[in-house]
């Protein structure tokens, strides 16, 4: 099997990449660079292809590609002023208080 082969990959993983790598190519990476770190991602979160005849067929892998949401998290709220965040905060609270 050459070295690129896809043939192993479900029709899951395909798709998978396909989603990663439109949204690396909407952040501005060409498609070529889109298309590898898709299939990068999809390696590390699969262990590689799933189909008959490959190792790592049908285990679960902790998808830890998947957990990286959340690094840049915060910066809606760190781009908001105290009194917003603060008038926020309060409202939040109004509402777990009425339950």
């Amino acid at each position: 099997m050459p070295r690129g082969d896809k043939s192993k990959y479900t029709d899951k993983q395909e798709r998978k990449a396909d989603h990663i790598a439109e949204g690396y190519e909407k952040r501005g990476i060409s498609e070529k660079e889109a298309e590898r770190r898709a299939w990068a991602t999809v390696n590390k979160d699969d262990g590689g292809g799933k189909k008959e005849g490959g190792s790592g067929r049908g285990k679960h892998t902790g998808n830890p590609a998947a957990h990286k949401g959340g690094r840049k998290g915060g910066a809606a709220s760190a781009n908001r002023s105290a009194s917003e965040r603060s008038a926020s905060a309060k409202k939040a609270a109004r509402t777990r208080a009425h339950q």
